[in-house]
């Protein structure tokens, strides 16, 4: 197998932002592994790969299933049981569980500020001390006179959808209260002034 394979077979489909922590190294010596809000797994076949401890929860449950088959065709030892359908602002595991916690286009489809809270505060609580939360959702960053208000922070973007949308000065003020500390500084792409993705990675002081 050729080096442009196992690029192909180990990262395609993963986040390019959370390629960029995995290649500068932010994920060596971790071991277990949370994707909140998971999907069918894109951002998961290199972690399972390199036999990481990887668990995944998602309110489909289609997407649940499709993970785990995904699991078994890599023929990966993780029990089925580490994928479960559920709510990312309610989850099982206990405090300070995982290494790192991804969320991936995932918090802007919180239905108001309160669940949008309760989704982060959960993801914290389960992260370990010294542990990553690295969080990629849509804000109004670059787009704010492109938007329109619909109900509370929820907006309707240029590309047609209805997102609940964060500001940088909420992502600063959010870092601050769960004591948390940029690795990176926020990061936004606009894409083709349709809508905009921010990247925040936070360590968990502790």
């Amino acid at each position: 197998m050729t080096e442009k394979q196992i690029i192909h077979d180990w990262l395609s489909g993963t986040d390019i932002y959370l390629i960029d922590q995995i290649l500068r190294g932010r994920l060596d010596g971790m071991q277990r592994i949370l994707d909140a809000g998971c999907g069918a797994g894109r951002n998961l076949t290199w972690f399972l790969r390199g036999g990481f401890d990887v668990y995944g929860i998602d309110r489909d449950p289609l997407a649940v299933e499709m993970v785990r088959a995904s699991a078994g065709q890599l023929g990966c030892e993780t029990p089925d049981e580490n994928f479960l359908q559920g709510h990312v602002e309610s989850m099982p595991w206990p405090d300070n569980h995982f290494d790192m916690v991804i969320s991936s286009a995932v918090l802007h489809f919180a239905e108001n500020t309160e669940q949008f809270d309760k989704m982060v505060e959960e993801m914290w609580r389960v992260l370990s001390p010294d542990g990553i939360f690295f969080a990629r959702l849509t804000s109004d960053i670059g787009l704010e006179n492109k938007i329109k208000h619909v109900a509370s922070q929820i907006y309707e973007i240029p590309d047609g959808s209805q997102r609940y949308l964060v500001n940088q000065q909420q992502l600063l003020a959010l870092a601050k209260k769960l004591g948390g500390e940029f690795l990176d500084p926020i990061k936004t792409t606009n894409v083709q002034d349709l809508r905009c993705m921010t990247t925040i990675v936070l360590r968990k002081v502790g």
